[in-house]
């Protein structure tokens, strides 16, 4: 294959993956390195901008062989259009089951320069331990991250002028996901993934973000650029958030699952669907509330309504306080977790001043909190 002169460097951008003891998902990207820096708290927005313009920009290596090593096994597998892979690796012998966490090396095999002949990365991937309880699936915008993904303008300038460090979480939310990973006695290990409809080209943001707000670790399912409004719709939402839901519920058909979400956009509507599809194994359902629209909460109450007839159980509010009480409630994390839930929560709404307020970051306009059992 040959290719230009002068150009950016390859890298591999792996993705996190999950899988059981018979096979792992290894997921990344293959494209020209754009060299973007972590955030810092000087960054202005024009650096922010410049940075997201690199990221919609970027260019991908089309039709790119990675060899993939795991636990053994080598693997090749081929990029598509975009510079983007996402393969399913058997297992023949079950992943050490020690620890949840288990990596795999990434080795690009084709395009290759002369002044590059060695392309590497390590992708993450994890298969729950046996210690869990259950699992959580959690959605990232307006529901761990506040986005204002409602309204079209204020998101897409939030992406673009916006860095790591200038997105804010949503109060507790921190507290409560740790206290979910940790379950009833403090050392379940429960998995957290994330099934998002913010684009992959922002992936090292909302990574960054999980780390520096101390959010568990867990695996980032993300989807291809794309700033239309259409893309906020209740069809392309279902086909895109749905199956990968699914996908992961019958990965593990052991495990029963928290879902966690918000009403700015279908999840409401999509896990109820998930419930027809899984019955006896959707312990709960938290939607966070972020429209005051009343509309909407009657909408999203006459769900919570078939919800309970299907035999689970939806609470919607704005606080993760709330989430977390009814939580330790049931037993799924334990009651001494309640108290850093709320100091956390206090901290994030800047009233103690351990936390600093982000410049420039308006205030949310608070929503009403309604439990529906």
């Amino acid at each position: 294959m040959k290719l230009p002169r002068n150009r950016d460097p390859y890298e591999i951008l792996a993705y996190r993956g999950y899988g059981n003891c018979s096979r792992v998902l290894i997921q990344g990207r293959v494209l020209e390195c754009e060299d973007i820096p972590a955030s810092t708290a000087a960054d202005s927005r024009w650096r922010n901008l410049v940075n997201t313009y690199k990221r919609i920009e970027s260019d991908p290596v089309p039709g790119a062989r990675v060899r993939v090593e795991i636990a053994g096994v080598e693997r090749e597998v081929v990029a598509d259009d975009e510079g983007y892979f996402r393969e399913w690796i058997e297992i023949p012998s079950p992943l050490p089951s020690d620890r949840s966490w288990h990596q795999a090396t990434l080795r690009l095999i084709e395009p290759l320069r002369a002044d590059q002949p060695d392309v590497t990365a390590t992708a993450e991937t994890i298969v729950p331990a046996p210690s869990a309880a259950f699992g959580v699936i959690s959605d990232l915008d307006d529901t761990v991250i506040q986005s204002r993904i409602a309204n079209f303008l204020q998101a897409v300038r939030t992406v673009m002028l916006g860095n790591a460090r200038t997105r804010l979480p949503f109060p507790g939310v921190a507290a409560f996901y740790q206290a979910l990973q940790r379950g009833s006695d403090g050392v379940r290990e429960n998995p957290i993934f994330y099934v998002s409809s913010s684009p992959w080209n922002i992936y090292d943001i909302i990574a960054e973000f999980l780390d520096l707000q101390r959010i568990p670790l867990g695996p980032i399912c993300l989807r291809d650029w794309d700033v239309e409004r259409s893309a906020l719709t209740s069809r392309r939402l279902h086909s895109y958030k749905e199956p990968l839901i699914r996908e992961m519920m019958e990965l593990y058909p052991a495990l029963p699952f928290i879902l966690i979400g918000d009403t700015s956009q279908k999840d409401p509507e999509i896990y109820r669907a998930i419930i027809d599809r899984f019955p006896g194994r959707i312990l709960a359902i938290y939607i966070r509330n972020v429209e005051p629209a009343p509309e909407r909460m009657a909408a999203v109450q006459a769900l919570a309504t078939e919800v309970l007839q299907a035999g689970s159980t939806l609470i919607l509010a704005d606080d993760s306080f709330a989430a977390a009480t009814h939580a330790a409630a049931q037993g799924w994390i334990a009651t001494d977790a309640l108290p850093s839930v709320r100091e956390e929560k206090k901290a994030d709404e800047g009233t103690t001043g351990t936390k600093a307020a982000v410049p420039g970051v308006p205030e949310e306009p608070e929503t009403p909190t309604i439990v529906v059992e």
